[in-house]
């Protein structure tokens, strides 16, 4: 559904609850003609939420708001992140791809990047502990994901000679004050030459050129999950948490109603947080004797 230029997209049956479909890329820079737009076009929402973009604090709205967060850099440039926002570790990770012969550059989106992406994709059915979603998909299906927001994305490839190695895509909001990190992923068979490191240090020269001012990769926790190892790649260079607020917008009865009683996280959202670290370590260990099986869960 696209009402005041933005594409929205709904969630939930019992509670129907609103966002944009391109929420941490796009944001609501004025609610109330969408609103008003919402309740015009009968979208039978009942809630409507919201971020605040970066950096986030204090609140502009007065609106119902908990605090979510997003893992960003403050970017200024390269030298002041290089020698202020990371530790010695990550300067010699960045390092480590050059002495083994990865190099850098921005890419057009054309059928050779395609290719790349689709090989990375389908390298191995399992990623971190457990199935990666995109194993399998063909290079057409590849290509349709990878071409949202051609014209505010940056490509930038990771290459052992000529072959693609990794990736990442960089989009920016309309008012470029941000470039958020889209897709970012490399082969898993040439991980020991730190591709990854690689890519957040030409991603940061890329904000620097195009003087954006913020590098944003996704959330620095999700849900009731503090820390892992992704939380801890993302510190180590240079992304800290910001904490950003979210609001949400009852549009009918029931969504006020919902509001009240907490349900906007739905019902996985009332369970204790003891009960949901015990359902991840079960998962992980799932995923691991899976692995040791040669068992892969699609």
């Amino acid at each position: 559904m696209e009402l005041c230029g933005h594409e929205l997209t709904i969630e939930g049956r019992l509670i129907r609850i609103g966002r944009l479909e391109a929420e941490g890329f796009e944001y609501v820079e004025d609610p109330e003609p969408l609103l008003a737009e919402i309740t015009r076009a009968g979208a039978g929402l009942d809630l409507f939420t919201f971020i605040q973009k970066l950096p986030g604090q204090p609140p502009l709205y007065r609106y119902a708001m908990e605090w979510d967060n997003l893992a960003a850099m403050p970017i200024t440039t390269f030298e002041h992140w290089w020698t202020r926002q990371i530790d010695a570790k990550t300067r010699n990770m960045v390092r480590r791809a050059e002495k083994k012969g990865i190099s850098l550059r921005e890419v057009p989106f054309d059928d050779n990047l395609v290719k790349g992406i689709w090989e990375i994709y389908n390298e191995c059915p399992v990623r971190q502990r457990r199935p990666f979603p995109h194993f399998g998909k063909d290079v057409e299906t590849v290509r349709r994901m990878s071409a949202t927001f051609l014209a505010s994305s940056v490509f930038i490839g990771a290459f052992l000679g000529e072959k693609l190695v990794g990736f990442a895509k960089l989009t920016m909001d309309r008012a470029r004050s941000q470039a958020a990190v889209m897709h970012i992923l490399s082969l898993v068979e040439h991980r020991d030459k730190a591709p990854m490191n690689a890519l957040i240090a030409e991603s940061v020269r890329a904000c620097e050129r195009r003087a954006v001012p913020y590098l944003v990769y996704s959330k620095f926790s999700y849900w009731k999950k503090q820390r892992d190892s992704l939380s801890d790649f993302k510190e180590r260079n240079g992304f800290r948490r910001y904490d950003i607020p979210r609001y949400y917008i009852p549009l009918t009865h029931r969504g006020r109603l919902a509001l009240n009683l907490g349900l906007q996280h739905g019902l996985y959202g009332g369970i204790p947080d003891p009960l949901v670290a015990m359902m991840r370590q079960f998962r992980e260990a799932w995923y691991r004797r899976a692995g040791r099986m040669g068992v892969w869960i699609p």
